[in-house]
C-alpha cells in the first residue's frame, strides 16, 4: 500500500482524534456548515443562472463572430492571432465555454500550431473574471465592484497579449 492511498484516511482520523480531544460536536458542526454552504448558494444561485445565460446567448447569437471579425485588425498589430478573438470573449465569462472554443481551436488549427499553443497559454494562464466576481461579490452580497472590473479585464488583455509573445518566442518565429 503506498502512501498516497493513506493520505486521506489519516488526514480524517486526525480530524476525528482533534475534535474528539477538544470535545467539538462534529455532527452539529458539520449540519452547520452545509447548512451555511446552502446559504452561500441561494445567495450566488442569480448570478450564476444570469452569467451562464449571457454567454450561451452570445455565442449563439453570432456575437461572438461579429466581434472577432470587427477586431482582427487590431488584434494583428497587437500581435495576438486573430483565430484566438473568440477565446478572449469567452475565457473572462465562463471556464466550461473557453475549453469548448479553445478545444475548437485546437481541431481547426491542431494543438502544435502557433494558434494552438497560444490558445492552449491562454486557457491555462488566464481567470474567468466575471464568474468569479459574480461569486465571490455575490458570496459576500457586494453590488458595487468599482474598479475591480475594469482593472481585471486590462489584466487579461496583457495576459493574452503576453501569451501569444511568449509562445512566439518559443516557437523561434
Amino acid at each position: 500500500m503506498s502512501l498516497s492511498t493513506l493520505v486521506v484516511p489519516v488526514i480524517l482520523c486526525f480530524t476525528a482524534c482533534f475534535a474528539m480531544r477538544r470535545r467539538v460536536d462534529v455532527y452539529s458542526a458539520l449540519t452547520k456548515g452545509a447548512e451555511e454552504g446552502l446559504t452561500v448558494l441561494l445567495h450566488i444561485l442569480p448570478s450564476l443562472i444570469g452569467l451562464l445565460t449571457a454567454v450561451y446567448m452570445f455565442r449563439a447569437s453570432g456575437a461572438m463572430e461579429f466581434l472577432a471579425a470587427l477586431l482582427s485588425p487590431a488584434l494583428e498589430k497587437l500581435g495576438i492571432p486573430p483565430e484566438t478573438a473568440p477565446l478572449l470573449f469567452i475565457r473572462p465569462i465562463s471556464g466550461s465555454g473557453a475549453l469548448a472554443v479553445g478545444s475548437e481551436i485546437m481541431e481547426t488549427y491542431g494543438a502544435d500550431s502557433y494558434i494552438g499553443r497560444v490558445a492552449a497559454v491562454m486557457l491555462g494562464s488566464s481567470e474567468t473574471t466575471f464568474y468569479t466576481i459574480a461569486i465571490y461579490y455575490g458570496s459576500a452580497g457586494i453590488v458595487k465592484t468599482r474598479y475591480t472590473i475594469p482593472a481585471a479585464l486590462c489584466a487579461d488583455l496583457v495576459m493574452f497579449w503576453a501569451s501569444a509573445f511568449a509562445v512566439r518566442l518559443l516557437m523561434g518565429t
